[in-house]
């Protein structure tokens, strides 16, 4: 049995990677791992709330390991603070962590880099699933989401705040991702097959920043 610790973003695709290993009878995900901007209390690039992933976290019925990084945070940093994440998985008997990454080959062989003589496994539940249609099986499947960053060098900022839905995917530019995997956005997962219940959640205040368009997200 492999003991799992996986990578969460609060986003479509690591809910996603986590309904696709629960489907495998020699998996058990032990524990999620979010790392956040400690000034601001939020995910990176997400800026989830860090109490909405908390509450991902209840819902899925698993630990969160939650991470604080400096903001800024130097590559060298962060790679410190990852090898202690690492240490006490293995420590705590884990045998790999699972990432949601989709077809970036570059963020690919660099996890598989850094988790070299560690003890750890990386595994990569959703690696190379067609994006159209992950993104139609995850909104049929019932995964519902916001936008909660775009990048308007690549999406118009008009979508941040939207729905990751049907609707959405007929309106996206042909050059965008329909799973926003090149950086076009990233989302927050409110309801998912993984959850016990839906997370009640409403819009708030959309801000620009460090060349980003930002939708936060409520608590309702």
């Amino acid at each position: 049995m492999k003991k799992v610790l996986l990578s969460w973003s609060s986003g479509k695709d690591s809910a996603w990677a986590l309904h696709l290993l629960r489907q495998q009878p020699d998996v058990t995900v032990a524990a999620l791992l979010t790392t956040f901007n400690g000034a601001a209390d939020r995910v990176a690039m997400h800026a989830v709330r860090r109490i909405l992933v908390k509450t991902q976290a209840v819902r899925t019925g698993i630990p969160l390991w939650d991470v604080d990084l400096p903001w800024p945070c130097s590559n060298v940093e962060y790679q410190e603070r990852m090898r202690a994440v690492c240490e006490r998985a293995v420590g705590e008997g884990f045998t790999a962590i699972a990432f949601g990454d989709l077809f970036l080959e570059d963020i690919r062989d660099y996890r598989i880099k850094q988790l070299e003589g560690t003890g750890l496994e990386p595994l990569f539940p959703v690696w190379r699933i067609p994006t159209a249609q992950l993104a139609r099986d995850m909104i049929a499947a019932g995964v519902r989401a916001k936008l909660t960053c775009v990048d308007p060098a690549r999406l118009d900022k008009s979508f941040v705040g939207r729905d990751f839905d049907a609707d959405l995917l007929e309106t996206l530019p042909a050059n965008v991702d329909p799973c926003g995997e090149n950086g076009e956005f990233h989302t927050f997962v409110h309801d998912a097959p993984v959850f016990s219940s839906p997370i009640p959640v409403r819009g708030g205040e959309i801000v620009e920043r460090d060349g980003f368009v930002f939708a936060d997200v409520l608590p309702e």
